[in-house]
């Protein structure tokens, strides 16, 4: 581990008491009411994940002026991996994505790298004031198939001291002085191996990449004096003997474990029997990926668990598989399960639960409900009673296509929300085709001929020789639908907003040599498949962004997200024909402000930074970025001046961006 101080500590937390923008705020002011005072205190804006914030110095008439105030260029750049590693082992060490959403609190913003690396920035100029390397790719290759990210840490803080809280790739939980990036001795000694106690989590025992067994790309939650830890093992096993990636809640001062909460249950506790065959002994995965939320009112903090281990194959998994694939509400003080609700059962299409959910309240029929409202890969907002669990609306179980594999045990029924409707495509037709002209039609109704497609739900199959089928078509894919972008919320119309993509994909079944896995059947490939003539094979919109009222459950509008994208329109096969909107901008998670919907796009012709008209999706206009938008952008205010900032994927080396109004003349 290695720590960095620089210049202007003095600006840094340990001024809580002196002026009157540094006050602390307590973790339970933090509601789900979006930002507090110009600060960006957690991942999402609040606990609840709104994404929102109340400043509107920067609104509809002054967006197109906004102009880079200044840019911190990723410290990942000054590591010398093949010095630190040798070459060979420099060689498997990916990264460039600098994906995480900076806190902000006191004027100093905290970010962590794609590396890994804890950085304190002073808000106004982007002066580096601390690092902290945590080392991680000493560890090797990265737990994600992504290599090397992060998405962000957490903030606590009490009347006398102030932590940065985050969980590295590798494994290990980091509590660090808000005002020197130290390492906290008294939180048990300064980091904890999340390995400790975890089934099969043998930091000696790498999968065929050379990860270690658990790690996190997240950010841990903080409820009150407890932090809630994320993890996730490979899914790239090639063994069913996986880690289950439980989670766990530590005390912040001192580091002691206070609860576990077991996302696949053991041995007598809830849930076990839906794990046939003692499949729980030996089945891995099922944690939380992505971002979690939590309600500091009710103590509750909130888990979207993933697939378990094998995404495409569950026939030595059978049974519904609890809590895979749910959103489950827990006693952050205790780690009891309040509810669960599991949106897929059995899971067949690597489907995870890929953002944090919204907590957000409504008025439904006259009834003030506290609700939550989880977006999902399969294009659906699942919409319940956050105290409860109780559906908002009914979410009825109907029957779906069944196990083509031998040995597979489909689950005979999946939910089916009936409000709100889908913001996605749902399972493949021939009118979902792309039919610029009818001879692209054409070709495209043959390429799918050589596959299984129908309904939302229609599971992996092999390749057939005597059919000729190669596989099953899944729409949508893996991907999403949303992911972990998930959605933003505006809490004074109770509007939410999903950006998602649409897209065709298939998992290439088989079966791996028995000296390199104990499965029956694995995911050989995934790709997408393309379409005729180097075109998607889906008809437009790619991506989109759809605004619901969740008081009603209805949508208010979609719209593409770009009108353009270069592949489709410099296509020869289209020459001349006039193209509807196709949404090449890409999935970006959302900002939501007083007076605008905020968001990334990319249509190949450069990276931009939109502004959207809330009320019917209009862009108004775009600012141009210096690289593709990767995080999730954030705002804050100092001394009254308004802020944007994101993070983006910059040649040669990503960046942190901030945004802001030029400077008046006096």
């Amino acid at each position: 581990m290695e720590i960095r101080k620089l210049s202007l500590i003095s600006k840094l937390l340990g001024l809580l008491f002196i002026g009157s923008n540094l006050i602390p705020i307590s973790n339970k002011a933090l509601s789900q009411t979006g930002s507090n005072d110009g600060e960006w205190r957690s991942y999402a804006a609040d606990a609840g994940s709104t994404k929102y914030t109340n400043l509107e110095q920067i609104n509809p008439e002054n967006f197109d002026q906004l102009e880079v105030a200044w840019s911190w260029t990723s410290i990942d750049a000054d590591i010398d991996l093949e010095s630190i590693l040798g070459n060979d082992a420099a060689e498997n060490i990916s990264f460039g994505r600098l994906q995480a959403t900076p806190l902000m609190v006191n004027g100093v913003l905290f970010i962590i790298t794609a590396l890994n690396q804890a950085a304190a920035l002073e808000a106004t100029t982007g002066e580096l004031l601390w690092s902290f390397d945590p080392q991680a790719y000493l560890s090797g290759y990265s737990i994600s198939p992504l290599g090397y990210h992060h998405r962000g840490a957490a903030y606590w803080n009490d009347e006398n001291e102030a932590r940065i809280l985050f969980a590295t790739n590798d494994g290990y939980l980091f509590s660090l002085d808000a005002e020197t990036g130290e390492p906290d001795a008294g939180f048990a000694g300064g980091r904890i191996d999340m390995t400790n106690g975890i089934p099969r989590a043998d930091r000696s025992i790498r999968d065929y990449t050379g990860a270690v067994p658990l790690g996190t790309v997240s950010p841990v939650i903080v409820v009150g004096d407890i932090v809630v830890v994320n993890q996730i093992t490979s899914n790239r096993p090639h063994y069913k003997e996986r880690p289950p990636t439980f989670v766990r809640g530590y005390n912040i001062l001192s580091g002691e474990l206070i609860w576990t909460f077991n996302t696949i249950p053991q041995a007598g506790e809830y849930g076990v029997e839906t794990w046939q065959e003692e499949s729980w002994r030996y089945t891995g995965n099922g944690g939380v990926w992505t971002q979690m939320s939590a309600d500091l009112d009710l103590g509750y903090v909130y888990l979207p668990t993933e697939a378990p281990t094998n995404d495409y194959y569950g026939g030595h998994r059978p049974g519904d598989n609890l809590f895979t694939q749910s959103v489950v509400a827990v006693d952050a003080a205790t780690g009891e399960r309040v509810w669960h609700f599991q949106m897929i059962h059995h899971g067949l299409w690597d489907y995870d639960t890929p953002a944090a959910p919204n907590l957000i309240n409504i008025s439904v029929e006259g009834r003030e409900i506290r609700a939550l409202a989880q977006v999902t890969k399969q294009g659906w907002a699942y919409v319940f009673d956050r105290a409860t669990g109780v559906p908002v609306w009914p979410i009825p179980e109907q029957p779906v296509p069944q196990g083509l594999i031998p040995g597979e045990r489909a689950s005979p029924t999946q939910p089916f929300p009936t409000k709100p409707p889908a913001f996605a495509l749902q399972g493949l037709t021939e009118d979902d085709l792309v039919d610029f002209t009818p001879e692209l039609k054409a070709e495209a109704l043959e390429i799918i001929d050589d596959y299984i497609y129908g309904p939302i739900f229609t599971p992996a199959s092999l390749p057939d020789e005597t059919t000729g089928k190669r596989g099953s078509i899944f729409v949508p894919s893996a991907g999403g639908g949303a992911n972990w972008p998930g959605a933003g919320f505006d809490p004074e119309t109770n509007v939410l907003f999903v950006p998602a993509s649409n897209g065709a994909f298939t998992p290439f079944m088989g079966t791996l040599p028995e000296n390199e896995s104990n499965f029956r059947y694995y995911r050989l490939q995934n790709r997408g498949i393309p379409g005729p003539r180097g075109l998607p094979l889906l008809k437009p919109p790619y991506s989109t962004i759809t605004a619901f009222d969740m008081n009603k459950g209805e949508i208010l509008w979609q719209v593409a997200n770009g009108d353009g994208m270069a592949r489709v329109e410099n296509n020869p096969a289209i020459e001349g024909i006039n193209l509807p909107p196709l949404g090449g901008g890409g999935r970006h998670p959302v900002l939501v402000t007083s007076t605008l919907l905020i968001h990334g796009k990319d249509e190949g012709y450069g990276p931009v930074l939109v502004a959207r008209n809330k009320e019917n999706g209009e862009e108004l206009t775009a600012i141009d970025l210096p690289g593709s938008p990767q995080s999730a952008p954030m705002s804050f205010a100092i001394d009254g001046k308004q802020f944007i900032a994101l993070s983006v994927n910059a040649t040669p080396t990503p960046k942190l961006v901030v945004l802001a109004l030029p400077e008046q003349p006096n």
